[in-house]
């Protein structure tokens, strides 16, 4: 190969990431930073303290394969004491590099040159490179704003004989839905019918505002054939921590570890300790922490219509949506940059979310200070000058 570009072609479609480049553009405009979504402040103080002592007194060394037995523990513990499901923690639990890993390790363990996988749009930018990466090809089914519903005709309408996996997102980033009962009885009928993997990442687990999370498992058809991923970092503001895991049947955990051995191995062990505080903390923590954002949602949702914007008020994850085809924009991707040059405040426009990169809603978050979402507000006033 000669020439500058020596990214690999199965790589070379996805480009920069969307959260890098308008996060770079947000700094060199001292923007208010409402894209890429992760909270600017840290979680519990005895979950940092139980890390940092992990750090002074040990472990310090590689952890095993699929993870330290407290974690695993604390993950079986976890779906027993949330949802009343067992899990075994010798045979059905891996830890990852955060939930990104873990979908990575799924993909590389399962995939087969030329299988298919179903990804439902709006995706995260990571499905489709993982499937890319694993030798895969994506299919898509696209849910209808502002309900974004997933129907079983969708599903029924792109399948093959070479479908493999089914993606499933919920809560979902970035649309805020919840799976409902039908869309839950429209996947399990779905992954049956067709002899389907699952991949459910449910790492918005208990950032639910209208109905309780369902995971996968609670779906007897799916128990053996859902792979569930999670993480640390939504659920207790520990995003750069990077620890996930898969809960899956012991067959496809055994697929998961053959990819995780030769990528990642093991995940920094002083971090899974206090991961493992993380998940013991009591129902209060989860009280406190569902209610705290749920005024952050208030606020942001409040807010953007106080400016003349109309959100999408979401049943969970910790972003709303802003329609942009009745403010008369068809170029998602070009306003968010006018956003952050003139107004100062980054979004994520969610073109880069489907395979067409159709012009489509604008992404923002809430996981930030209260002071902060309320400088956004104040200068997104001026969005009416951008609209004209």
């Amino acid at each position: 190969m000669t020439g500058p570009n020596r990214i690999a072609k199965r790589l070379r479609p996805f480009g920069t990431s969307i959260f890098a480049e308008m996060s770079a553009l947000s700094s060199r405009h001292d923007a208010v930073n409402l894209g890429q979504g992760f909270p600017d402040f840290d979680g519990p103080a005895e979950v940092l303290e139980s890390a940092a002592r992990a750090v002074r007194d040990g472990p310090n060394q590689y952890a095993p394969l699929a993870g330290l037995p407290i974690l695993r523990r604390a993950i079986a513990d976890w779906f027993d004491r949330r949802y009343g499901l067992s899990v075994d923690p010798d045979r059905e639990v891996t830890v990852t590099s955060g939930c990104t890993g873990a979908i990575a390790d799924a993909m590389l363990g399962l995939l087969e040159p030329g299988d298919e996988v179903v990804l439902v749009e709006p995706w995260y930018d990571c499905y489709p490179a993982a499937v890319a990466m694993a030798g895969g090809r994506c299919r898509y089914v696209t849910p209808v704003a502002p309900g974004y519903r997933l129907e079983a005709a969708m599903l029924e309408a792109v399948v093959t004989p070479r479908t493999r996996v089914l993606v499933v997102n919920s809560p979902h980033n970035p649309t805020g839905r919840v799976l409902d009962e039908a869309e839950w009885d429209a996947i399990e009928a779905f992954c049956l019918r067709h002899d389907v993997i699952l991949i459910s990442d449910e790492v918005y687990e208990t950032l639910t505002f209208e109905r309780p999370h369902q995971p996968a498992w609670t779906r007897p058809g799916l128990r053996s054939r859902a792979i569930i991923a999670s993480g640390v970092g939504k659920s207790f503001s520990l995003t750069g921590w990077k620890v996930g895991w898969t809960v899956a049947s012991p067959a496809l955990t055994e697929a998961i570890q053959a990819a995780h051995q030769f990528t990642i191995f093991s995940v920094a062990t002083p971090l899974q300790v206090g991961t493992a505080t993380a998940l013991g903390l009591p129902d209060a923590y989860f009280d406190d922490f569902i209610a705290d954002y749920r005024t952050r949602r208030d606020q942001l949702v409040d807010g953007l219509r106080s400016v003349g914007l109309e959100p999408i008020v979401p049943e969970g994850t910790y972003f709303t949506l802003v329609e942009t085809a009745p403010l008369g924009i068809d170029d998602d991707r070009a306003f968010c940059e006018r956003l952050v040059r003139e107004l100062g405040v980054a979004a994520i426009p969610t073109s880069s979310f489907n395979a067409e990169g159709r012009s489509g809603p604008i992404r923002f978050a809430f996981c930030k200070q209260r002071e902060v979402l309320a400088a956004a507000i104040d200068r997104l006033r001026g969005v009416g000058s951008l609209l004209r």
